[in-house]
């Protein structure tokens, strides 16, 4: 049955507000589905994006505040880099390391009878590079090589001293110390991230 303008206005008025109801109704119904819910859920979702980018904003502004303090921190710790970086000597720089430090033993009144490099042992950043020393002197000379070398600007490590093999020599003990001086050098690129 169509249902037109004449047989709309010929109805009962209960009819009427039943029909008004309903079509209110739908018409509400149809607006909530449609138009209304799936803003509510984007606004929920645009207010939970601005509360975490406001977070992130509080945060960068935080930073932003403490960047001299920041500044300051990457500047010291680039500087102690630095000093590190003077102890850990390069592989051009080993050589005249080396020669330093049998120079210091010479001074101070040794003779070497064995100076033998070493394989260096890589070890993160870093690879030791050990050398076998055996020097022959007094214990005074001995001591006094050990001090020089201790005050060297560069980490060298005597490890190993077995003093020992005494034998009177014109009224002086000689000692025969075989030891393992260890110095350190840096490892760049990729022999470092391996």
């Amino acid at each position: 049955m169509a249902i037109t303008a004449d047989s709309l206005i010929k109805l009962p008025p209960m009819q009427k507000a039943y029909i008004l109801v309903g079509t209110l109704a739908l018409i509400a119904g149809l607006y909530w589905y449609l138009l209304y819910n799936p803003k509510t859920a984007e606004l929920a979702e645009l207010n939970l994006r601005q509360e975490k980018l406001q977070a992130e904003l509080i945060e960068s502004m935080a930073i932003a505040a403490d960047l001299p303090r920041f500044e300051a921190e990457v500047t010291r710790l680039n500087d102690e880099l630095k000093k590190a970086l003077l102890e850990l000597p390069d592989k051009k720089e080993i050589p005249s390391l080396l020669t330093n430090i049998s120079k210091l033993g010479i001074e101070s009144g040794l003779e070497f009878i064995r100076f033998k490099p070493m394989n260096e042992v890589p070890s993160g950043f870093y690879a030791k590079v050990p050398v076998e020393i055996s020097v022959k002197g007094t214990f005074h000379a001995l001591a006094v090589f050990f001090d020089k070398v201790s005050r060297l600007s560069r980490i060298v490590n005597i490890t190993e001293a077995d003093i020992g093999g005494a034998k009177d020599e014109g009224g002086k003990v000689i000692l025969t110390t075989p030891c393992l001086a260890t110095t350190y050098r840096f490892i760049e690129g990729e022999s470092a991230k391996k």
